[in-house]
Protein backbone atom coordinates (compact mmCIF):
# COMPACT_ATOMS: atom_id res chain seq x y z
CA UNK A 1 0.00 0.00 0.00
CA UNK A 2 1.06 3.53 -0.60
CA UNK A 3 1.66 6.15 2.08
CA UNK A 4 0.31 8.78 -0.29
CA UNK A 5 -2.65 10.78 0.98
CA UNK A 6 -5.66 10.56 -1.34
CA UNK A 7 -8.16 13.35 -1.70
CA UNK A 8 -11.78 12.42 -1.04
CA UNK A 9 -13.48 15.65 -2.06
CA UNK A 10 -16.38 15.37 -4.51
CA UNK A 11 -14.41 16.91 -7.37
CA UNK A 12 -11.62 14.32 -7.15
CA UNK A 13 -14.09 11.49 -6.60
CA UNK A 14 -15.96 12.37 -9.80
CA UNK A 15 -12.71 12.68 -11.78
CA UNK A 16 -11.76 9.23 -10.51
CA UNK A 17 -14.77 7.86 -12.39
CA UNK A 18 -13.35 8.93 -15.77
CA UNK A 19 -11.52 5.68 -16.57
CA UNK A 20 -14.31 3.28 -15.57
CA UNK A 21 -16.91 5.40 -17.39
CA UNK A 22 -14.90 5.40 -20.62
CA UNK A 23 -14.29 1.63 -20.46
CA UNK A 24 -17.96 0.98 -19.78
CA UNK A 25 -19.00 3.26 -22.65
CA UNK A 26 -16.63 1.54 -25.07
CA UNK A 27 -17.95 -1.85 -24.01
CA UNK A 28 -21.57 -0.78 -24.47
CA UNK A 29 -20.80 0.72 -27.90
CA UNK A 30 -19.17 -2.51 -29.07
CA UNK A 31 -22.08 -4.51 -27.66
CA UNK A 32 -24.58 -2.32 -29.53
CA UNK A 33 -22.50 -2.80 -32.67
CA UNK A 34 -22.75 -6.57 -32.30
CA UNK A 35 -26.51 -6.57 -31.74
CA UNK A 36 -27.61 -3.81 -34.12
CA UNK A 37 -25.07 -4.51 -36.82
CA UNK A 38 -24.33 -1.81 -39.35
CA UNK A 39 -26.83 0.74 -37.98
CA UNK A 40 -25.13 1.19 -34.59
CA UNK A 41 -21.55 0.29 -35.45
CA UNK A 42 -18.76 1.59 -33.24
CA UNK A 43 -17.52 3.98 -35.91
CA UNK A 44 -20.92 5.70 -36.05
CA UNK A 45 -21.35 5.95 -32.28
CA UNK A 46 -17.82 6.76 -31.03
CA UNK A 47 -18.70 10.46 -30.40
CA UNK A 48 -20.64 9.16 -27.39
CA UNK A 49 -17.23 8.68 -25.73
CA UNK A 50 -16.53 12.39 -26.14
CA UNK A 51 -19.93 13.20 -24.65
CA UNK A 52 -19.20 10.99 -21.62
CA UNK A 53 -15.80 12.64 -21.12
CA UNK A 54 -17.40 16.09 -21.37
CA UNK A 55 -20.16 15.16 -18.92
CA UNK A 56 -17.67 13.93 -16.33
CA UNK A 57 -15.48 17.01 -16.73
CA UNK A 58 -18.53 19.26 -16.41
CA UNK A 59 -19.73 17.41 -13.32
CA UNK A 60 -16.31 17.64 -11.69
CA UNK A 61 -15.98 21.34 -12.46
CA UNK A 62 -19.28 22.22 -10.76
CA UNK A 63 -18.73 19.88 -7.80
CA UNK A 64 -17.58 21.48 -4.54
CA UNK A 65 -13.92 21.05 -3.62
CA UNK A 66 -14.40 21.39 0.12
CA UNK A 67 -11.80 19.31 1.92
CA UNK A 68 -9.55 19.04 -1.15
CA UNK A 69 -6.05 17.77 -0.43
CA UNK A 70 -3.54 19.01 -2.99
CA UNK A 71 -0.80 16.39 -3.13
CA UNK A 72 1.12 18.15 -5.92
CA UNK A 73 1.53 21.50 -4.20
CA UNK A 74 5.01 22.15 -2.85
CA UNK A 75 5.22 22.77 0.83
CA UNK A 76 5.90 26.40 1.65
CA UNK A 77 8.36 26.94 4.48
CA UNK A 78 7.16 29.22 7.27
CA UNK A 79 8.47 32.79 7.23
CA UNK A 80 11.50 33.50 9.39
CA UNK A 81 10.93 34.72 12.92
CA UNK A 82 13.00 37.87 12.25
CA UNK A 83 10.57 40.79 11.79
CA UNK A 84 13.07 42.78 9.69
CA UNK A 85 12.76 40.34 6.79
CA UNK A 86 12.14 42.28 3.57
CA UNK A 87 11.36 39.41 1.20
CA UNK A 88 13.32 38.26 -1.85
CA UNK A 89 13.38 41.75 -3.40
CA UNK A 90 15.15 43.42 -0.52
CA UNK A 91 14.32 46.82 1.00
CA UNK A 92 13.09 49.62 -1.24
CA UNK A 93 12.44 47.61 -4.41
Amino acid sequence: MSDRVRCTCRRCTIRGLMGPAILTTIGILFLLGEFAGHVLSFWRTFPVILIVIGAILLASSVAPSEGHIDTNAPTVPPPPANSSYQGPQGPGR
